[in-house]
């Protein structure tokens, strides 16, 4: 079996929620068990540290991969969704997977003759997990792929389980209430281990934490009821510049949103080392100031042009959105340009209620069967008197901003995972991102 083929089966012939949506999603533990079993338990070789939460958990994820690799550390990183290559979700010190890899592993899954019906991610997990004891990591870094309580990443006992925050966002699958949703978060929380939980601001969210750590005799620490982050400005090549009581660190992750992140896996940090995890201070300064480099992350608040500035986020939910937005309005720019596009069981009509209304848009649309269709996101747009024309594709979208903008002007791409993965497959984009 070549690459293309094993990639054509994971997509086609498995469900999968980030193409389908709904009929995608798969919840329980049965199959992702059975499949473990049919490994030999692989996840059992290394200690792993559980990530979770609405909103920057893939963030979170990445800055302790690198600030492990910086340590010294062999991590596997398991992420998602990817932007452009599959192989993104699957990594080990930045390295993707081999395709040779993922072939092989396809091609014995489909001659196993198990008897259950993985979705591609339970597949995807699998995968992940037998390639990490392949390559002998020390640590694996495993960002939950939604909710917590039934995803097939959840058959770990970690060493730590990291919560980012709690927001309204999977409500057909999570619960339409901040509890409901929390309780599915903490459903990661395994008995007698650490959990840190990045913000809790909500009364009901923290109940459900906290009675969980109880009934768990798990060490529970809320990051934000004492901030090891101080102060934040913006350094001069417009990195974050952090400021806790002792040091100033440098995250190559520029997003306002961040500095609540970087609180998070300060904390994180901290707990490791009190269970002997050797981290030096040199080390967390170098994997937040090149997380990028180490683990290859993109669409953060990422910057890729220059006259007129150009930034992508991957911001996607009304949570995301109330920093972010704010950001937007705050930058310095003659006009900003906003190409914009979303999955079409988001909170969208909340979201572009936050939107600047003086920006020109550009309503987009990833080349997936989720998507909001551009003219419809148009006509609910201009509810909320946003005003710009619609591009059914987003490469499109792009260009006319990239032509109407001024030197002095900014362009935002956002609104989508998948918008960015379309726009990023561009040989041109892809090539101005990578310098």
């Amino acid at each position: 079996m070549i690459y293309q083929d094993a990639i054509n089966y994971l997509y086609k012939q498995l469900p999968a929620f980030e193409r389908q949506g709904a009929s995608g999603y798969k919840p329980g533990l049965g199959t992702a068990i059975a499949l473990d079993n049919w490994l030999g338990n692989p996840h059992r070789a290394y200690p792993c540290i559980h990530v979770a939460g609405t909103n920057g958990k893939g963030s979170v994820a990445n800055m302790l991969a690198a600030t492990l690799q910086a340590s010294g550390y062999r991590v596997g990183l398991f992420t998602s969704p990817h932007l452009v290559d599959f192989r993104e979700r699957i990594r080990v010190n930045g390295k993707m997977i081999a395709k040779r890899t993922v072939s092989r592993f396809v091609e014995r899954w489909l001659d196993s003759n198990l008897p259950c019906e993985p979705s591609f991610f339970e597949l995807t997990t699998a995968m992940a997990f037998e390639y990490f004891k392949q390559q002998k990591v020390d640590f694996a870094v495993i960002e939950v792929g939604l909710g917590g309580r039934l995803d097939s990443s959840n058959i770990i006992t970690p060493i730590l389980s990291v919560i980012t925050n709690i927001s309204i966002d999977h409500t057909q699958f999570l619960g339409n209430t901040l509890a409901e949703i929390a309780s599915e978060k903490a459903g990661i929380i395994k008995p007698n281990v650490s959990v840190v939980v990045g913000e809790a601001d909500k009364i009901e969210v923290r109940e459900v934490f906290e009675r969980t750590a109880r009934e768990y005799h798990s060490p529970i620490i809320i990051a934000n009821d004492k901030p090891i982050v101080k102060k934040s400005t913006k350094n001069s090549d417009g990195t974050l510049a952090i400021f806790t009581n002792d040091d100033t660190l440098s995250c190559q992750l520029s997003g306002d949103y961040q500095v609540t992140n970087v609180n998070t896996v300060l904390h994180a940090i901290n707990v490791l080392k009190n269970n002997g995890v050797k981290i030096k201070k040199s080390a967390i300064k170098k994997g937040l100031a090149h997380v990028c480099q180490f683990t290859g992350f993109m669409g953060r608040w990422m910057v890729i042009g220059k006259n007129p500035t150009v930034i992508c986020d991957a911001g996607h939910n009304a949570g995301a959105w109330k920093i972010q937005s704010r950001q937007l309005q705050e930058l310095e720019c003659d006009h900003l340009h906003v190409v914009l596009g979303f999955s079409a069981d988001k909170d969208i009509d909340t979201v572009l209620g936050m939107m600047p209304k003086d920006a020109i848009y550009y309503f987009t649309q990833a080349q997936s069967s989720r998507s909001m269709k551009a003219q419809e996101l148009q006509a609910l747009a201009s509810k909320h008197d946003l005003k710009g024309d619609y591009y059914p594709i987003a490469l499109n979208a792009y260009k006319a901003a990239l032509k109407a903008a001024q030197p002095n002007d900014a362009i935002f791409v956002g609104g989508s995972f998948y918008v960015l993965g379309d726009l990023f497959k561009n040989k041109s984009v892809l090539k101005s991102i990578q310098g």
